[in-house]
């Protein structure tokens, strides 16, 4: 899955996420091509190469031409997206975004979202940016985004509505729940339209994903200043699943002379004192005798621990230790309500970011002893509700 990552250490507004997708590999034909179907006139877009500090990025400017335009209220922007020939998943994110800015801006009015009639976004460079936007996620196949938090801005704005506070009522709203700090600036970091399109298609907020980086790309805000530069990374790559090292200690020994029967015991006194695995395999020894092979998987701390019981339990006359590497998934546990009861069950995330479930074999034992059913019929109703609870509450959903 290719993962987005908005490095937004000067802010974000809807031009810099424009040009930062465009700088990624977003082809200026292809977003023309896309805009085209909303049947908006009056405007062209410019992208120019532009340098901040030391680093050169996109910058877009949509120049309007103001006597063909007029406000829009929230529901012609949303008959202008819901008519256009965009994309399915274009439309959908294109009217979330839409929604998500007209509930705020109506709560602040106190209107109803649909009566809300917007100057700044009504113009058409705000249309473009959110629909290009939503355009450019959905051409580069990206799957998840995920933001660093957000710096704010100190002083005023003048807008329509005449001088307003910094950050503007309408972006603090939209970044309720957003983890964001002070950057210290006397100017507008975060932009009521950046913040709307990013909080609608991010899914988390933090550090750097762990991912393979494919490309860096840079959009430029239209502030001159250097310290920092006015610009919006964007990191584009391939999800990859964390992956946890252990160094643990493998125990075994070759045992041909004991009571079969014990092996279960010495099993369970081994997993009792904490052992992370055991197996027992067979094995044909140096006087052509059938045997088995006993395997310990233990942290170094249980060392002495596991070798007592080895000693004890067994008529091994010698073990075999090695320090080895483990490498696993991360997984964790759930427990989901079935008509047999609560079972728990574990998930862990495969190498392409698909959970994978296991039902906890004792926990489906007692509750099919419990209701006389095959086991299989708890098993399997127990991975369908996992899977259902895991999609109702999966990255992105808000």
């Amino acid at each position: 899955m290719k993962i987005a990552y908005f490095d937004c250490f000067s802010g974000i507004s809807g031009d810099m996420i424009l040009g930062a997708l465009i700088d990624l590999g977003l082809d200026q034909k292809t977003l023309m091509k896309h805009l085209s179907t909303l049947k908006l006139t009056g405007y062209e877009i410019e992208v120019v190469q532009e340098q901040r500090g030391p680093i050169t990025g996109t910058r877009v400017n949509i120049k309007v031409d103001e006597e063909k335009q007029h406000p829009r209220s929230s529901e012609q922007i949303r008959e202008l997206i819901g008519k256009s020939k965009l994309p399915d998943q274009v439309k959908k994110n294109s009217l979330a975004v839409l929604k998500r800015l007209a509930t705020v801006e109506g709560n602040l009015h106190q209107q109803p979202p649909e009566h809300v009639h917007f100057h700044e976004v009504g113009a058409v460079d705000s249309i473009v940016d959110m629909v290009g936007a939503c355009i450019g996620l959905h051409v580069l196949g990206i799957g998840q985004v995920v933001a660093s938090p957000l710096p704010l801005g100190r002083g005023f704005v003048q807008c329509q509505h005449g001088m307003l506070p910094l950050p503007a009522p309408a972006t603090l709203a939209l970044l309720k729940s957003v983890p964001v700090y002070d950057s210290g600036q006397e100017r507008e970091l975060i932009t009521p339209t950046g913040a709307a399109i990013l909080t609608t298609v991010c899914s988390e907020y933090g550090g750097f994903p762990t991912m393979s980086i494919e490309k860096v790309g840079y959009g430029v805000g239209q502030h001159p200043e250097n310290h920092p530069p006015n610009l919006l990374r964007l990191v584009l790559g391939q999800a990859t699943i964390a992956v946890i090292k252990e160094q643990l200690l493998l125990l075994e020994t070759s045992i041909d002379d004991m009571n079969p029967e014990f092996y279960g015991h010495l099993m369970e006194r081994l997993l009792e004192a904490g052992a992370l695995d055991v197996n027992v395999l067979p094995a044909q020894m140096k006087k052509n005798r059938p045997g088995q092979l006993l395997r310990v998987l233990v942290s170094e701390g249980l060392r002495d621990t596991v070798l007592q019981i080895l000693f004890n339990e067994t008529t091994s006359l010698g073990v075999r230790i090695q320090e080895v590497d483990r490498y696993s998934l991360p997984r964790r546990t759930i427990r989901v309500q079935t008509s047999f009861g609560r079972i728990v069950v574990k998930v862990a995330s495969n190498p392409i970011g698909e959970p994978t479930l296991a039902p906890e074999y004792d926990s489906c034992k007692r509750a099919a002893l419990n209701h006389n059913v095959p086991l299989r019929q708890v098993y399997e109703e127990a991975v369908r509700r996992a899977r259902d609870r895991l999609q109702g509450s999966g990255p992105g959903t808000r």
